[in-house]
């Protein structure tokens, strides 16, 4: 029988002389206040009856997409724990919920007006795999992590987002619904998450 390889077995790349390493937050609602909202059974969030059938019904998040959305399901390998990318969307809040109660990991740092969000802000959310998430417009984030192998995620974004994620130029992609940017050439800091 095969075993599943650990996660610190993962090959890591030399680190930059400027280096920050975050620590797991749980991903719980009071924790994720300033980036979104939970998908999932939120016991405080009001219920209602569910007409016709017998059950109540929840609106955890408040989704925003002004255009076509697509929903995508991708399957993630481990990579190392490390910050290569930050990027943020203005037209829609873009969502990651878990498919196969596997745990996963994302980056994110509150919206704001700047280049690029503070280092200060970035914090880590360690999600079980049981709920998932729903990111306030222009929260910045990195593309969520596999704790192990072969989590799946379902994604909730735009079609543009997509199209916009084609438009490399210089190891960035930007659009009207997408600023992806390099943290690691634009800063020379890399950004690692302990687990």
């Amino acid at each position: 029988m095969a075993t599943q390889a650990n996660v610190n077995d993962v090959p890591r790349r030399e680190l930059p002389p400027n280096r920050i390493v975050l620590d797991l937050t749980p991903a719980t609602p009071e924790n994720l206040a300033p980036f979104g909202w939970i998908i999932g059974p939120v016991p405080e969030v009001p219920a209602k009856p569910l007409n016709f059938y017998n059950g109540v019904i929840r609106k955890p998040v408040k989704f925003v997409s002004d255009e076509q959305t697509e929903l995508s399901v991708v399957t993630l390998k481990r990579r190392p724990m490390q910050i290569q990318w930050i990027e943020r969307h203005w037209k829609h809040t873009q969502s990651f919920v878990s498919l196969g109660a596997k745990p996963f990991v994302v980056v994110m740092a509150p919206p704001s007006d700047g280049e690029l969000p503070p280092f200060d802000s970035l914090r880590a959310f360690l999600f079980d795999g049981s709920v998932g998430f729903c990111m306030k417009l222009g929260c910045w984030h990195e593309f969520p992590y596999a704790v192990v192998d072969d989590t799946n995620l379902l994604i909730i974004l735009r079609n543009e987002t997509v199209s916009d994620l084609g438009r490399i130029v210089d190891g960035e992609a930007h659009g009207a619904d997408l600023d992806k940017k390099n943290l690691v050439a634009r800063t020379g800091t890399t950004v690692e998450i302990r687990l």
